[in-house]
């Protein structure tokens, strides 16, 4: 099933979530870095790493909705695409709370709750995958080894 939401040929969803997924990766890393110090520079880049990951997040989310409406009712594929949806919406919540702890200097709370989001972004990854490689949303419907180009030639 194609993606409804394109850009030059591939799925806009698939495509930005990997900046929140790699923002919140390096909000974590650098909590793990700073360890029981306070470093202040580990401190400001998990902050600037998940205020980036919340907002490319935002502008992922509809892109995947409009992918979801897609996808027929009563199949597989829906109800694992809606818990892909629950899950990173409660991932959303968890770095949300931490950006707020962080905020409140409480970087003990802020950090188990990012180190829990991160954790459910391993499920939710899982989840998406599902969707992509065994239900085939977002691929382009004539999948192949000799499939044409996303991009028209120009004659």
């Amino acid at each position: 099933m194609e993606s409804r939401a394109r850009f030059a040929g591939h799925p806009i969803h698939q495509m930005m979530v990997t900046f929140p997924i790699g923002a919140f990766g390096l909000a974590v890393t650098s909590d793990v870095l700073r360890g029981g110090r306070r470093q202040r520079s580990n401190e400001l880049i998990a902050k600037r790493a998940i205020d980036f990951g919340l907002v490319s997040a935002a502008l992922a989310i509809p892109f995947g909705l409009v992918d979801w409406l897609a996808i027929p009712e009563g199949t597989r594929a829906k109800r694992v695409g809606l818990w892909h949806a629950v899950g990173n919406a409660t991932l959303f919540g968890l770095f949300a709370g931490s950006r707020w702890f962080r905020a409140k200097r409480d970087l003990r709370r802020a950090q188990w709750l990012s180190g829990a989001g991160m954790l459910l972004g391993g499920l939710t990854a899982w989840l998406g995958g599902e969707l992509i490689n065994r239900h085939g949303v977002g691929v382009y419907d004539q999948l192949g080894l000799d499939a044409p180009q996303a991009l028209p030639r120009h004659a």
